[in-house]
């Protein structure tokens, strides 16, 4: 018998046992479905975290009053320190950074870098103009005239805020992209000098942004730009620290610019040399990295669901086998009468049991593809293919069937022709 015989044959017994072969191909698909799906809605995600939290570019940094810490279950916080930093004393914790301290650090940082003061206000605000409202998706940023560039925002209508709005903190505001479209539809341009309501206050509009593009995580066009003043003073349920953004010319300035506004922001601080920073300077992808680490995680969690699925399924597949080298023990009995060798009946065997994980994987790969970017069009990432993962899903559902199947044709290759043409 040839290879080509063999392989026939073993494709016609596998078409020949719908039921059984749909059965186990559908829990190897499973299997693999649920490890190429979950990969590729992470990998979506991985893609809509470095657009959303790359609101200042590569080149910029922020001081906080403490690091970033990301809730995730159960109440475990989870942040990422940098490496030799020393450990906070307890009488430093939580000391927000006030007005003042943000505005001397901004007069007597001495880098040649644009610094930004800003403020967070309040998020999930209703807009109103006219008749029109928007979504009570607004949130609303307090900054200065340098917030627009350290934030990686463009203007593409109207002027950005100036020292006289900062300095009297006056109802005046720049709108994001949806929020222009939504109140003022198409003509947009046209919003400059509109008198609109935020939050129920009247703002007039001295700026429009442009279409900087969200996410499932960041509504960066749903937002409203006023002063750190005005937001001081009309938001006072807000949080009540100050944060200091830092734009440096190129990325190789960066550790330089980190060093020197350490050193200014210990002394606006008045630590003593020997006290730890009560402060924290935090580059702009952080966030994106921390939760990335997370997503990494789920990767693991994702791999080992797929492979204790695959390992249920290989035990299905060799059980199957088995039974099958049972029904068919006459048929091995005429492959060896006619002159077929054992290593035909073991390869028959193998080719079998190869075939119906392969399947399997097919369909597992096509469904956890589809499966995934669900998730990624919801997240407007495009449509996305983890090929490392479809590669290695293709090789890991060969071992799986070479497993399965080995023992079944050994078992069968070793049965006596004369024996095996009597089996009843």
């Amino acid at each position: 018998m040839t290879l080509s015989d063999t392989l026939q044959i073993a494709f016609r017994t596998v078409r020949g046992n719908k039921l059984r072969t749909g059965i186990t191909v559908a829990i190897i698909a499973f299997g693999i479905m649920a490890l190429i799906g979950i990969i590729t809605a992470i990998t979506a995600m991985e893609h809509s975290l470095k657009e959303s939290f790359s609101v200042m570019g590569a080149n910029a940094f922020s001081i906080r009053y403490k690091e970033l810490t990301i809730k995730m279950g159960n109440n475990n916080n989870s942040s990422v320190s940098r490496k030799g930093e020393k450990k906070e004393k307890k009488s430093n914790l939580n000391k927000y950074i006030s007005k003042d301290e943000a505005e001397y650090f901004k007069a007597n940082y001495k880098f040649p870098a644009e610094v930004s003061i800003y403020k967070r206000g309040n998020s999930g605000v209703e807009c109103s103009y006219e008749n029109k409202k928007t979504n009570p998706i607004t949130t609303v940023f307090g900054g200065d005239e340098n917030y627009l560039a350290v934030n990686g925002y463009t203007l593409i209508s109207g002027r950005n805020l100036n020292n006289i709005d900062v300095s009297s903190g006056r109802n005046v505001c720049i709108i994001g992209s949806n929020t222009a479209k939504t109140l003022f539809g198409e003509n947009a341009e046209k919003s400059i000098d509109k008198i609109i309501r935020v939050g129920g206050l009247p703002y007039r509009i001295i700026g429009l942004l442009k279409e900087k593009g969200s996410s499932g995580f960041l509504r960066m066009d749903d937002i409203v730009i006023t002063s750190y003043t005005n937001v001081l003073r009309t938001y006072s349920t807000a949080s009540p620290t100050f944060l200091i953004g830092v734009l440096t010319k190129n990325v190789a300035e960066m550790n330089v610019a980190i060093e020197e506004a350490t050193a200014t922001f210990r002394g606006v601080r008045k630590l003593h040399p020997t006290e730890a920073n009560n402060f924290a300077i935090e580059k702009s992808d952080k966030v994106a990295e921390m939760f990335i680490g997370f997503l990494s995680g789920i990767s693991g969690s994702a791999g080992a669901i797929g492979m204790i699925t695959l390992i249920g399924a290989a035990i299905g597949l060799m059980n199957i086998m088995l039974v099958a080298v049972n029904e068919r023990t006459r048929e091995v009995g005429l492959i060896k009468a006619i002159g077929g060798k054992s290593k035909n009946v073991r390869i028959q065997f193998l080719l079998e049991s190869i075939i119906i994980s392969l399947l399997g994987a097919a369909f597992g790969i096509v469904l956890g593809i589809l499966v995934g970017n669900i998730f990624a069009s919801y997240l407007n990432t495009g449509f996305i293919i983890p090929w490392n993962w479809v590669i290695g899903g293709i090789i890991i559902c060969t071992v799986v069937g070479l497993l399965a199947g080995l023992y079944p044709a050994i078992k069968a290759s070793k049965l006596n022709p004369i024996n095996a043409l009597r089996y009843e």
